[in-house]
């Protein structure tokens, strides 16, 4: 019984494949984050440190029972699992000499993880999140003025520069370049802006490419001076009709439950909730191994 790792992602696919579609919707940002490594390889978040990925089996051909993955410096993010597991991988990675800062997952084992990893004390939950599901499509009527287009290469320094505010927003690092971030984005076909009638871009909303038969929307950015003019609910209709017009049979988004506002406009787009899930930081300088910051996986 233990938990095997890689920094090859297509062994970890081979091996964790199986378990990822058994339960693709709650593994969705292990399948995204997976994906775009292996589109772009090992330093596809532009880290010092190749990702690492790991899996659960209780013998060495049973099936894989649990997954988790990382993008050093980020912390681990953990795919469903039974506490037990969270607690083995926090040993795992100890006993690995991995430093981090934090976990990421679902409530219960994200909460054992970092129980394990810090003795029972010397972590909080930074940021609680609602995963959702859409349903039936109802965009806002009427629409704000204007209309939604896809991004194109004259776009990407404008959106870079909108990604570093949205950053700074939610409390990430705001001195990344995110050019190249954006750039594939675009290259993708994944990026839009909703623009008014004269054809200024006041929001934007991204969604990754479908990876087993699922997109998810990240980021929906609206800069703090045009908000509450419905842009924002406008470009995430966009974009989530275009993830289904591209093949998706499932689109999915995170929203952030310490912001009714967001949660409330999604729910009125025809998203509905599935699960939650926790960021947590470990905050006793004496456990933590280095100065950490987080960024967006999407």
């Amino acid at each position: 019984m233990t938990w095997y790792l890689t920094e090859d992602v297509e062994e970890f696919r081979r091996a964790a494949g199986d378990c990822l579609a058994r339960d693709s919707v709650l593994c969705t940002a292990l399948l995204t984050v997976s994906e775009m490594v292996r589109r772009h390889g090992p330093h596809a978040y532009e880290d010092a440190e190749p990702a690492r990925f790991g899996w659960w089996r209780e013998t060495d051909d049973a099936p894989v029972d649990a997954a988790f993955l990382q993008t050093p410096p980020r912390p681990p993010l953990l795919g469903p699992m039974r506490e037990p597991l969270a607690r083995a991988l926090a040993r795992k990675l100890r006993a690995a000499g991995v430093a981090l800062s934090g976990v990421k997952g679902g409530d219960g084992s994200t909460q054992a993880f970092a129980d394990e990893w810090t003795g029972g004390g010397g972590w909080t939950a930074a940021t609680r999140l609602r995963l959702f599901r859409l349903g039936e499509l109802t965009p806002q009527q009427p629409p704000p003025p204007g209309r939604a287009r896809q991004a194109i290469a004259d776009d990407i320094p404008a959106a870079a520069a909108w990604m570093k505010r949205f950053a700074a927003d939610i409390g990430e690092t705001s001195d990344a370049d995110y050019t190249q971030n954006i750039s594939r984005r675009v290259a993708d076909g994944c990026l839009y802006f909703w623009e008014t009638d004269d054809g200024q871009p006041v929001s934007m909303a991204a969604r990754s490419p479908i990876v087993a038969g699922q997109s998810r929307v990240s980021p929906v950015y609206t800069p703090a001076e045009l908000r509450g003019r419905g842009y924002a609910g406008a470009v995430t209709a966009a974009v989530s009709r275009a993830a289904l017009e591209a093949g998706a049979e499932q689109v999915l988004l995170f929203a952030d439950q310490a912001n009714p506002t967001s949660n409330a406009l999604y729910q009125r787009l025809g998203y509905r909730p599935l699960a939650d899930f926790v960021d947590v930081d470990f905050v006793d300088a004496d456990l933590v191994d280095a100065d950490l910051v987080d960024v967006d996986l999407g």
